[in-house]
């Protein structure tokens, strides 16, 4: 009778420990969201300001460039300046050598498939986005290409002739192990 109490003890604590893992990602990065409305908030304010003032908290490497929205979008999405792994952690990231959401050329944003991008599975052609910018502006894109691609020879290009927003996560969305070559990219054009 003890070694069956211990055992369901056991189990019960490696339940519990793995419920908390699983629950772990999705809570930082939602708690994340967060506080990235609030130096969104304060960038409102100022627009020309970038430093210290608009990260979102004390130790952060990075702030929020750009605003997304739209109707398959559970709520708003704060983009990150960066792309590391740090800054997917805690949101999308613009990749710094592409141009600004709404700028012409494309900008390319990256997110996790699990947490913040996991909408890009609902999308479909003719969807559109809406994006906003700290200086005020904002521009609608409209979703133009659904793909999957093997990271290893695919190529993003960065010269268009107009404003384009390339969104890019893992795939597939309910893979078991994370990582992985291939890659779920969403094309968004300015209608004309």
């Amino acid at each position: 009778m003890r070694a069956g109490r211990k055992v369901m003890a056991v189990l019960l604590a490696v339940g519990a420990v793995n419920l908390g893992q699983g629950l772990y990602l999705p809570a930082k990065a939602a708690f994340a969201q967060f506080l990235l409305q609030r130096a969104w908030q304060r960038g409102e304010t100022a627009p020309e300001v970038i430093d210290a003032s608009l990260r979102p908290w004390p130790w952060a490497d990075t702030y929020p460039v750009a605003r997304l929205t739209g109707e398959r979008l559970p709520n708003e999405i704060f983009v990150l300046s960066g792309g590391s792994g740090r800054t997917l952690a805690f949101g999308p990231g613009h990749l710094e050598h592409t141009v600004l959401p709404g700028d012409s050329g494309n900008s390319v944003i990256a997110g996790h498939r699990d947490t913040h991008f996991r909408f890009l599975a609902d999308l479909q052609a003719g969807d559109r986005l809406r994006i906003d910018r700290r200086d005020g502006s904002h521009r609608i894109f409209e979703v133009t290409g659904l793909d999957v691609v093997d990271s290893r020879h695919a190529a993003i290009t960065l010269d268009t002739d107009r404003p384009t927003l390339t969104l890019v996560t893992c795939y597939p969305f309910d893979a078991i192990e994370p990582g992985g070559p291939m890659r779920y990219v969403v094309t968004l054009q300015a209608p004309r």
